[in-house]
């Protein structure tokens, strides 16, 4: 019998990890992860270790921007890892073996003095440029009222999608109907590919603070219900609209913030499919040799659990609440991780 991490696997969840480490994809890899994500945060983190003083040296001898060098140095990282995934994409004919590459956060900034018609033509650019010619790398584009508009010209012209940044099963539905309008009008479905990211340990910390009110029963359990649903939403919507290749869900921020939680809470409870990009972290506590995972993405939580959390969380403030913050968690990394490759100068 599978345990830790190849159970989970067994049980049908794909485990992308949640870094581009070179060291970390390999060892990911070998314990049958099939992707990979990257964020400005992960970039900064490789950084701070000085394996990468001598290509920031080099960029700045060449005269490179701080900005050119952080793009430089996140394109070598991801573009390695798509090397190292890529015979998963070959072998699943581009189903699985995908490396997400995230656009500039700072188009979202509200100091960058862009409207939203300025970062939707600069969403389509970026997005087209950076995937051009790399057979595995998924384009990551949040869900923002910018980005939801980026998806279909981007759809449309072929680019494989990450949608981000989501929190709710209306903001989900609204970027999928974009990604799917673009692909609807490509001369083919053959490519085709979609998948959306729907945060998860941010929406208990929120009701812990914004909803304390809740039974000891039902806190910590949004997260899970929330993701659930939207699952289930995804899943019926792609049965009444077939494509050759999956169009999936990916359960991110899949590690726990709360004190004394389990650390594998929500791996164990969204195990069974599509896909889970957990933190290195969460992935060494889920390959403990003593946990075994099985099925329970489509085991929703008890009826009275769900009839509390409907009755009692505003789900439309939540979004509106989390997705401030998580645009300023979005773009605040980008400009650490320029300050840091400054500092290096």
């Amino acid at each position: 019998m599978a345990h830790g991490l190849a159970s989970l696997i067994a049980s049908g969840t794909k485990l992308w990890l949640d870094s581009v480490d070179p060291d970390l994809v390999r060892e990911a890899r070998a314990a049958g992860a099939t992707g990979a994500t990257s964020n400005p945060v992960i970039i900064s983190d490789l950084i701070k270790t000085g394996r990468y003083d001598g290509r920031i040296a080099a960029g700045v001898a060449a005269g490179a921007t701080d900005d050119a060098i952080a793009w430089a140095l996140t394109d070598e990282l991801v573009r390695d890892a798509q090397g190292v995934f890529h015979d998963v994409w070959k072998a699943s004919d581009g189903n699985d073996g995908w490396v997400s590459f995230e656009l500039d956060p700072l188009l979202e900034d509200p100091r960058a003095g862009l409207d939203d018609d300025a970062r939707v033509e600069r969403y389509v650019e970026l997005g087209t440029r950076w995937s051009a010619g790399q057979p595995n790398r998924m384009i990551k584009v949040p869900a923002t009222p910018a980005g939801i508009r980026a998806l279909e010209p981007l759809a449309a012209a072929g680019v494989p999608l990450n949608v981000t940044l989501i929190f709710t099963r209306p903001q989900y539905e609204r970027a999928r109907d974009a990604v799917w309008r673009g692909a609807s009008r490509r001369a083919s479905l053959a490519t085709f590919k979609s998948v959306y990211s729907v945060f998860i340990s941010r929406i208990d910390v929120y009701t812990a603070e914004h909803v304390p009110g809740l039974s000891p029963a039902a806190q910590g359990m949004l997260a899970i219900a929330n993701a659930k649903r939207t699952w289930l939403a995804n899943r019926d919507f792609w049965r009444e609209h077939p494509t050759p290749l999956e169009q999936e869900i990916v359960f991110a921020s899949t590690g726990v913030k709360q004190a004394g939680v389990d650390p594998c809470l929500y791996v164990a409870a969204l195990a069974g499919a599509d896909i889970q990009t957990n933190p290195p972290a969460t992935n060494r506590a889920a390959d403990d040799p003593a946990r075994t995972f099985s099925r329970q993405v489509d085991r929703p939580p008890p009826a009275d659990v769900l009839a509390e959390l409907d009755a009692t969380v505003d789900m439309a403030r939540l979004e509106e609440v989390l997705m401030r913050e998580g645009v300023e968690k979005f773009v605040a990394p980008q400009k650490a991780l320029l300050a840091l490759i400054g500092s290096k100068r």
